[in-house]
């Protein structure tokens, strides 16, 4: 049974913005943290946020000038929304859920419980 279904992504040019969404069921929405990985640059799998209900959101250094993750409590929906995206962010993104923030948190996808099918972003020059 699919627990996470991924839409947005796609074709943006450089400095363009994106939006991403991830449906969880109500179960998983409510009760696990829930956040993001991308596999960028033939690079690891890396976190790049997370957010866990009534807790402080965590994005990455690296884009937390330029991503916001949030949550549509209405629709069981987490957003990533990404702007000024450059060529270097193009790659696949993941949306995940596990019971704690830490995978999202320190990059690492081993154990993580529920992933979303991916989805491709591309940022031309």
């Amino acid at each position: 049974q699919v627990q996470l279904v991924q839409s947005g992504g796609g074709s943006v040019q450089a400095g363009g913005s994106l939006r991403l969404s991830c449906v969880a069921s109500e179960y998983i929405y409510s009760t696990y943290c829930m956040g993001w990985f991308r596999q960028v640059g033939g690079k690891e799998r890396e976190g790049v946020a997370a957010d866990y209900p009534n807790r402080t959101p965590y994005v990455a250094d690296s884009v937390k000038d330029r991503f916001t993750i949030s949550r549509d409590n209405a629709k069981y929906t987490v957003y990533l929304q990404m702007s000024s995206l450059q060529p270097e962010d193009s790659g696949m993104y993941y949306c995940a859920a596990d019971p704690s923030c830490g995978p999202m948190r320190q990059s690492d996808p081993r154990n993580v419980d529920y992933w979303g099918q991916g989805t491709q972003v591309t940022v031309s020059s």
